[in-house]
């Protein structure tokens, strides 16, 4: 199958296109990666599964789970592995939510404490069956890391929490180090790419985080590859300065299955050093734009440059 190409503005980066048939698509090289074999990987696979964890990483696919998990770093899922939504972006699986564990806290804090980590990522599926949508059981997460391992700092990647009235409070009222909300794509594609969330709501999260805590981190990804185009991504970027938020990622979508959403176009390594230019032109503190870029990709050495770049930037 050959690449197709169309016209674009000229002098600039161009996506690198390919017809979707099924779930055919020519990968280009930029993003292939190895098979995960080394006993890092291993050994932090044998960790999850002795205390019954889940992580994103697997249950969504990364492509950086080889990297990742043979420097035994890997992305909690709480709340179960069953999502009450159906993003058609995402591969973890959707139907009747599994009962709520409350012993999952003090399960994580005690992989994380035998993993020795600096720095965790705690995500989860969305919980639209659940009075407070997971709130507290997020809480009692970074109270048990807390306690286990005080060192450590914490990063959540949340659910969106619509229609769940002081859930964000609860939250934030935990002390994370850094509140992550992905946006996702841009809002013209949310009806067919996210269609149980709504834009401007997760804007408001994200702003509201930073109001509740000042000391806060905020971040937020985007995925690329949807059929947006490069001054929606702009917007965007605006958008999410407007709400304060510190640090974006962006990273190329890629089609968990044929009934996913298709990838439609592959977007260059040229194109994302132009993003993160944007970014930093536009005021993020920090700024990942890479293909395989992931919300929690290196989050540990992130989160050190984040506190260096706001230091550096209060002086």
């Amino acid at each position: 199958m050959q690449p197709l190409t169309t016209p674009r503005e000229k002098g600039k980066a161009q996506p690198y296109q390919v017809k979707q048939e099924g779930h055919k698509s020519q990968k280009p090289d930029w993003i292939r990666v190895k098979a995960p074999v080394s006993k890092g990987y291993n050994e932090t696979k044998d960790l999850m599964r002795k205390y019954k964890l889940n992580t994103v990483c697997e249950e969504a696919s990364c492509p950086n789970i080889g990297e990742c998990w043979a420097k035994k770093h890997a992305t909690i899922m709480i709340l179960g592995s069953v999502c009450t939504r159906a993003c058609r972006f995402c591969d973890i699986a959707t139907g009747m939510p599994d009962k709520l564990d409350p012993h999952e806290p003090e399960r994580v804090a005690e992989a994380m404490s035998q993993l020795g980590l600096a720095h965790i990522v705690i995500t989860s599926v969305d919980r639209d069956d659940l009075p407070d949508g997971g709130a507290e059981h997020f809480a009692k997460t970074i109270r048990a890391i807390r306690q286990a391992s005080p060192e450590t700092t914490i990063e959540v990647l949340t659910p969106d929490f619509l229609r769940k009235e002081g859930a964000l409070e609860v939250v934030v009222a935990a002390k994370p180090d850094v509140f992550n909300h992905n946006l996702e794509t841009v809002p013209r594609l949310y009806p067919t790419v996210r269609p149980g969330a709504r834009y401007f709501h997760s804007l408001r999260i994200l702003a509201q985080a930073k109001e509740l805590d000042p000391s806060l981190f905020t971040k937020s990804g985007l995925m690329v590859g949807l059929g947006e185009d490069r001054a929606e991504i702009h917007q965007v970027m605006d958008d999410l300065r407007a709400a304060d938020v510190d640090f974006l990622t962006i990273g190329q979508y890629l089609q968990p299955s044929p009934q996913h959403h298709p990838v439609i176009d592959f977007v260059t390594p040229q194109q994302f050093k132009s993003y993160e230019k944007m970014a930093y032109g536009k005021g993020f503190l920090m700024a990942s734009c890479t293909p395989l870029t992931r919300s929690s990709y290196h989050a540990g050495d992130d989160f050190a440059k984040l506190k260096e770049k706001r230091l550096a930037a209060s002086c």
